[in-house]
């Protein structure tokens, strides 16, 4: 998987708008200003930074090689993944949602249902 098929499966998400963190050499993918996504190279690999629970971060850093705590966001919670690593594309794409999720949850209600389709 490349960059640009990650960021343009993040950008179908309702409500997702794009910013360049420029210091990063980074695209943030938010919604409603709640950054879900981060799509980025990384020791020049194709990379993205996702929102996980602890203990879903803590499970794929050990399972798998190529997901690691995030250099710039909460280690905690944030975790990169390359994507020409070992991870399977359905793997990554419902990482993707569950950090989208997740961002949609931290929104007020009313904000929330604009996006839910």
């Amino acid at each position: 998987m490349t960059n640009s098929e990650l960021l343009q499966y993040c950008m179908n998400k309702p409500g997702a708008e794009q910013t360049v963190h420029s210091n990063w050499k980074a695209t943030q993918i938010k919604v409603a200003d709640v950054m879900y996504a981060m799509v980025h190279d990384v020791e020049q690999r194709p990379a993205v930074s996702l929102k996980g629970s602890p203990d879903l971060a803590d499970l794929l850093r050990e399972q798998h090689k190529d997901v690691f705590p995030s250099a710039h966001l909460n280690k905690a919670h944030w975790s990169t993944l390359y994507l020409d690593g070992s991870l399977p594309d359905s793997q990554i794409y419902y990482l993707v949602d569950a950090s989208y999720q997740q961002a949609l949850s931290l929104l007020p209600e009313q904000v929330r249902q604009q996006y839910v389709r």
